[in-house]
């Protein structure tokens, strides 16, 4: 929480709100609270394909959902990228705080395109061969 996450998790759930208010941005809302809610406590979970975790494709998971992803990635991930890494240079500094820059650099590879997925935990990920 301290080093970052706060701050970014907020992020996420600012956007989140931002994309609710205009009704047409719902499922990148939802998108931005599943990894704002994920970006408060990281450890132990994962985000994985929802194609991969149904077995099947879905409107979020399919070409709308690129077409999604990349708007997103215009006005909002490209963004949350760049603090995760800044985040993750700062962390990286100490040795205390080097495991947290490893958990931004995972967030800023997640923040382009955050739709389609789910988030789990690893043991789960692990079970079904997603990990």
């Amino acid at each position: 929480m301290l080093f970052g996450g706060l701050v970014l998790g907020f992020s996420w759930l600012f956007l989140g709100i931002i994309m609710f208010i205009t009704i047409i941005g719902i499922p990148w809302g939802r998108a931005a609270f599943n990894f704002g809610l994920l970006m408060l406590w990281p450890f132990g979970r994962v985000a994985v394909s929802r194609a991969a975790y149904n077995g099947e494709g879905d409107l979020g998971t399919g070409t709308l959902g690129l077409i999604g992803n990349i708007i997103w990635m215009i006005f909002g991930g490209i963004w949350l990228a760049i603090g995760h890494l800044i985040a993750a240079l700062v962390c990286a500094i100490t040795i205390i705080g080097i495991p947290f820059a490893l958990q931004h650099l995972k967030f800023a590879m997640m923040a382009p395109m955050p739709i389609g997925k789910v988030i789990i935990s690893k043991e789960e990920a692990r079970s079904r061969g997603l990990a």
